[in-house]
Formats: structure tokens, sequence, C-alpha cells
């Protein structure tokens, strides 16, 4: 869609520093330049203020996506979009049945889990483990794994502070994300998951 809209060399394309590098990377092959925004740390999508914040007079399009099947703000995009003259992207949204979610989510102790609300279709169950970031986030999922229970690290690390896209910026809501989400599996038992994730709840800080 970029490409048919005439996206290329000179033009700026925003796109989310939280795990959006196949968005990132195809703006590269159009010979633009993706300019990384921050996220909003309750969907992981793209945050509005920090979009507006990287507009300039190069700016021309916005990619959105749904992240882990958080859908983003659409309407404050499309109104900002509309106010700068900027095109939208919309990449697809793929998603799980939404009963495992609400069963992890009303049982899980010790980590924030995801809101079951309308629009969210589940394409990955992301939790956040607080505490102090990336090394008890990195605990917790070594000590899982031991219990059996699959779990990995949805986004290792934000674009920005990867080598092919590293920016010098601070983006901290993606950065915290990075650092403190963990991916929990939504097929299998959903109650031995349950289980062994409060089991190790003097591990953690209570649940925010």
């Amino acid at each position: 869609m970029l490409k048919a809209a005439g996206i290329g060399a000179g033009d700026e394309v925003i796109v989310s520093a939280y795990g959006d590098d196949r968005a990132a990377e195809a703006v590269l092959a159009l010979g633009a330049r993706p300019v990384l925004a921050d996220i909003d740390p309750d969907s992981y999508c793209l945050d509005a203020r920090s979009v507006a914040a990287a507009v300039t007079s190069r700016t021309a399009a916005v990619v959105l996506a749904h992240r882990f099947g958080h859908p983003p703000d659409t309407d404050a995009m499309h109104e900002l979009a509309h106010r700068h003259g900027l095109l939208v992207v919309e990449e697809p949204v793929a998603g799980q049945g939404r009963e495992q979610a609400a069963y992890l989510s009303a049982r899980l102790r010790g980590m924030r889990a995801p809101d079951v609300r309308a629009g969210h279709t589940f394409a990955s169950f992301v939790v956040r483990v607080p505490g102090n970031g990336r090394p008890d986030r990195d605990a917790v999922a070594r000590a899982l794994k031991a219990r059996g229970v699959e779990c990995w690290v949805p986004v290792p690390a934000p674009l920005h502070r990867m080598p092919a896209f590293r920016r010098d910026v601070r983006l901290p809501e993606a950065e915290l994300a990075s650092d403190e989400t963990l991916a929990l599996p939504l097929h299998g038992d959903v109650r031995r998951t349950a289980s062994a994730c409060n089991a190790l709840g003097g591990l953690l800080q209570p649940a925010y």
C-alpha cells in the first residue's frame, strides 16, 4: 500500500518502535525513512501524542498495527492524519478464541494481565512482570520453563536499540515494555499455566 501510494525517497513514514521491524524494513525498501514513535503502555500500539511529535514536513504516512491483538486508537490517528494530510496504513490483525484469555486474566496473580475488552483479538497473551525490569522478567521466564510452561519474550528490544534502525532517541514506554513483557500460551491447559505463574508469587511484586 505504501508503494501504491507513491511513498519513496525523501518521504518519512512513522512506525512503532515496539515490534514493527517488518514495517520499518518495508519503508527502507522503498527508499523512504522510518521514523520511530513510542507506544501506549496499555495497548502497546502507537501513542497518538508521540506520533504527533514525530510529524515533520516530510512525513507522508503512519503505519498502524494491532499489537498482540490490541486495537490501536484509530480515531485519534485518523484525526491526526487528516490534520496533517497523511496516509494511514493499517496492518491486518490475527486472533484466537477469547475464553482462554479471559480465564488467565481473571486468575493470574503477581503480574499484570491484558484487559479482556472489546476489539482485543488476543493474537498473543502478553503480561507484564513488575519489579526490576528485564532481570525479573527473565527470571520468571526461566522459572516457568522449568515448570514446563511455554513462554517467550515477544519483543526483545525496541527498534531504536537495534543496529539496523538505531536512533539516538528515548522512547521510554517501548523500552520498558521490552524489559517487562512476557507472552504466555493460550493453547493447552491454561489452568496449569495459571497455577505455575501464581506459584511464583513470592518472586514478584503485587499485581497493579
